[in-house]
């Protein structure tokens, strides 16, 4: 059976389309949502996302910990951010090869935004049979596609809690009045 290279997932917050991107473009701040990742190290010295900025993530899934080297291919503030992994390893990435392509797009919708993340299975290389093997062994049972589905609508989720929050008290983070009654 082929295998699914792209999944994705949309969520509409009520916030603006820029303050979204700034949350999601820092890949220190990704560990508060995403129930993998446990944040990033940016390298160089330009902390703000630009395309070619590259980082390196801390992930965890149960007992087991690896790091992912990744370097950012869009940079649109406000419409898109999206990066490429392309390195892995324990402590430090140090086997390469296309891994994953992850994007942010953010569109302004009605006082909200919409933010669709999706994931992009780049292992184009592994044969299908291998790929489904290998997927249902890292993720207990799943296929890739289906496991970063799940993590694709948690992170989602808990993006949109922490920002709906965030502009919850007083004047939300489009300068609306809270509605009352």
């Amino acid at each position: 059976m082929p295998r699914t290279m792209s999944v994705s997932d949309s969520i509409l917050i009520r916030v603006a389309p820029s303050t979204a991107y700034a949350e999601l473009s820092d890949p220190t701040a990704m560990g508060r949502w995403s129930p993998e990742n446990r944040g990033a190290r940016i390298l160089g010295e330009h902390r703000t996302a630009h395309v070619g900025m590259v980082f390196e993530g801390r992930n965890k899934r149960g007992p087991f910990r690896w790091t992912t080297r990744c370097t950012v291919t869009a940079a649109d503030p406000g419409m898109r951010f999206a990066f490429r992994v392309h390195a892995i390893g324990m402590r430090r990435p140090r086997l390469p090869g296309s891994i994953a392509l992850w994007e942010y797009r953010f569109e302004a919708v009605d006082g909200f935004t919409r933010i669709t993340e999706t994931w992009t299975d780049n292992r184009r290389a592994w044969p299908d049979f291998l790929a489904n093997a290998f997927d249902r062994i890292a993720t207990r049972g799943h296929t890739f596609a289906e496991f970063q589905r799940g993590n694709i609508r948690t992170t989602l989720e808990r993006l949109k809690a922490a920002l709906e929050q965030d502009g919850s008290e007083g004047v939300d983070r489009l300068g609306n009045e809270p509605r009352r009654g």
